[in-house]
């Protein structure tokens, strides 16, 4: 059942933008990815053969992240590209490794801190700069 169609005398309409969807609207209400592991520097992949198309329950922007990580792509400039916050992205991301989609590979770990000797090294010789 529609109303009139929204113009300009909404106030949920901006002018420059269209109308404003709610981050919780688009990740149905969830604050938490359902599989774990979305760093904020991990990089995001798709799947070779992922297609889109003919699944159904994607949304626009579950789409758009598989076609933005066709190349590998910084969960954070994922996050820029699409004008989102880092956790509605999260909570996108979490959808499509779920169905196998996407591939998210986590950065390497070091395996020891540097000696404190030598930060205090580096922060003396950016300090004499």
């Amino acid at each position: 059942m529609w109303a009139e169609s929204p113009g300009a005398h909404h106030e949920w309409l901006d002018d420059a933008a269209g109308p404003v969807v709610r981050p919780y609207a688009l990740t149905g209400g969830r604050v938490r990815p359902s599989v774990d592991g979305c760093d904020l520097v991990a990089f995001v992949l798709a799947a070779p053969a992922a297609d889109t198309a003919g699944l159904s329950g994607l949304q626009p922007e579950h789409r758009r992240l598989v076609e933005l990580s066709r190349r590998p792509a910084v969960l954070a400039d994922l996050a820029a590209d699409l004008d989102l916050a880092v956790g509605v992205v999260r909570v996108l991301l979490g959808d499509l490794l779920a169905r196998g989609l996407v591939a998210v590979h986590q950065p390497p770990t070091a395996a020891r801190l540097p000696d404190d000797d030598i930060l205090k090294a580096v922060v003396n010789g950016l300090r004499a700069l």
